[in-house]
């Protein structure tokens, strides 16, 4: 028989080994707590997405969906009966999402998240249905480059431009001088291109100082993110106004001895072009002259006859006119002759038809 107070030592022992044991399983598997701050990542980067069953418990069984709220369908990584089912799975998430498998037994869900795109960010939702047991993870997308300079000289002093592509979200652009302290530049100009990406430049005016540094700083403090580029101005690049006004004042000489020369030219060509014009429309007026007389003289020619037609042709109607009154007083001879005939005929049958009579 086991008395009373071996009992209680048999107990606590018990109590320390279970203690000993759970401590040593939650270190094994690594379980821990996610972050309750947003994952960043950049564009094209690989990650991994936290989620770890408190307390720790076995979860190669059971079902695991990773979802987003925001989209249709909304699984981002869905695993059932040991099997990841890719048909049910969001289309673009395809081929870049999986679980480590390994880890499913401690109680680690993390999705590993492959070639990170702009669309990824968002709220994303680790579920074990079976148990209810959700967590939230917040994904920020971002994109950097360093900025490029470029210098040019004007009157006052020196430009310096800055420009820098790629970048979400916006960035803001910051000029510092040699000693770190802010430069007043203009408004920084941003632009959207169509892959949602920002190129945004930064124009400042700069006058010859100790160092001559200057620094254009890009940072996001949603990433937290800062890119910058530092240039140094030789002395020999700044000019003196005077220097700058005589250079202007020489280069509008030129300018203004350049504009007469070619006025000059311009004048003489067209000068030598009015006299060519003027002669070619005095040779095409003498031409235009002698063929009107051609013309004149043709249609003189055609008047002339034609009227010798019209007196032929009057001649001819005249004759024929004579022609058909002859015509018509032969007709009537003829008709007259006719009649005699007849006459005479029907005389001689009656002296012929009297001769009996008198012989």
């Amino acid at each position: 028989m086991i008395d009373a107070e071996d009992r209680l030592f048999l107990r606590a022992q018990l109590t320390d080994f279970s203690l000993f044991f759970l401590l040593l399983l939650t270190h094994s598997c690594g379980g821990q707590s996610g972050p309750p701050q947003p994952i960043v990542a950049m564009i094209g980067d690989e990650i991994i997405l936290p989620c770890h069953l408190e307390p720790t418990a076995d979860a190669v069984d059971q079902t695991v969906e990773w979802t987003r709220p925001d989209l249709n369908p909304r699984f981002v990584h869905l695993r059932r009966d040991r099997v990841d089912l890719l048909d049910e799975q969001h289309p673009s998430y395809r081929g870049r999402t999986s679980l480590a498998t390994n880890k499913l037994k401690c109680g680690d869900l993390s999705l590993k998240l492959s070639t990170v795109k702009l669309s990824d960010a968002g709220t994303y939702k680790c579920l074990i249905p079976k148990s209810g047991r959700e967590s939230v993870v917040e994904l920020v997308v971002g994109s950097v480059s360093s900025p490029d300079i470029d210098v040019s000289r004007v009157s006052n002093g020196v430009v310096l431009d800055c420009k820098s592509k790629g970048w979400y979200p916006e960035p803001e652009v910051l000029w510092l001088d040699g000693e770190g302290k802010l430069l007043s530049a203009g408004p920084t100009e941003t632009v959207r291109g169509p892959d949602d990406l920002y190129t945004v430049s930064s124009r400042v005016t700069v006058e010859k100082r100790h160092s001559n540094s200057f620094t254009c700083r890009v940072q996001q403090k949603i990433i937290n993110q800062t890119r910058e580029t530092q240039i140094h101005v030789s002395d020999d690049f700044f000019m003196t106004q005077s220097s700058s006004s005589v250079r202007i004042t020489i280069s509008l000489v030129a300018c203004f001895m350049c504009f007469l020369t070619v006025a000059l030219l311009v004048w003489k060509n067209n000068k030598t072009k009015m006299q060519e014009e003027s002669k070619m429309s005095n040779n095409i007026e003498r031409q235009l002259l002698m063929e009107e007389q051609r013309a004149r003289e043709h249609l003189m020619t055609e008047h002339e006859k034609m009227k010798y037609l019209d007196t032929a042709k009057a001649r001819a109607d005249e004759e024929l006119q004579r022609n058909e009154e002859e015509l018509q007083h032969v007709k009537g001879v003829i008709s007259t002759l006719t009649g005699q005939k007849t006459d005479l005929k029907k005389q001689r049958e009656k002296v012929t038809s009297l001769l009996p009579e008198v012989m």
